[in-house]
């Protein structure tokens, strides 16, 4: 994929981000009961993501959102650690490096924003993105941290951002 950019999420982008987190839901048959798709702030990303210490990228090719990221301070825990968000990529994004990528950016605005550690929860199905994050140092955790209301994802990691 040529021309693509990364960058920060605009108002303008909401409807497409909430559209494109919706299709990879589907497409990949993810539990819409217990997980980001019921986030109530599905459809205003971008306001969600203007709180401090947070961000939300896009990828963009020729207008089109094709994937998006974001970094939060994770919801009940200390405050040392963020959480990464809702890391979607549609079907002809995935694997071309794009993903590494944008998980580079999010990790570096974690450690820009003073966070020690970042928390993330996926599915075990997700064979691809679990690779993408223990190559970059994320390892599995016994347990759930936080309150992310999303008890349909079983699988927990962590980086220490030290390293």
């Amino acid at each position: 994929m040529e021309n693509y950019i990364i960058r920060k999420i605009e108002k303008q982008d909401n409807q497409q981000v909430a559209q494109l987190i919706r299709f990879v839901f589907d497409e990949l048959e993810i539990p819409k009961v217990g997980t980001a798709y019921e986030d109530p702030y599905l459809d205003l990303m971008f306001e969600e993501y203007s709180n401090p210490r947070s961000v939300y990228y896009i990828v963009e090719n020729n207008g089109k959102i094709v994937g998006c990221a974001g970094i939060a301070q994770l919801e009940n825990e200390v405050d040392t650690i963020c959480e990464l968000q809702k890391m979607y990529f549609l079907p002809e994004t995935r694997g071309m490096g794009i993903g590494a990528e944008m998980m580079e950016l999010c990790l570096a605005s974690a450690k820009n924003f003073g966070f020690a550690k970042c928390y993330l929860e996926t599915m075990p199905f997700m064979l691809d993105a679990q690779k993408l994050y223990k190559k970059v140092g994320f390892e599995n955790i016994a347990a759930p941290m936080g309150s992310t209301g999303h008890v349909s994802c079983p699988v927990w990691m962590l980086k220490d951002l030290a390293i």
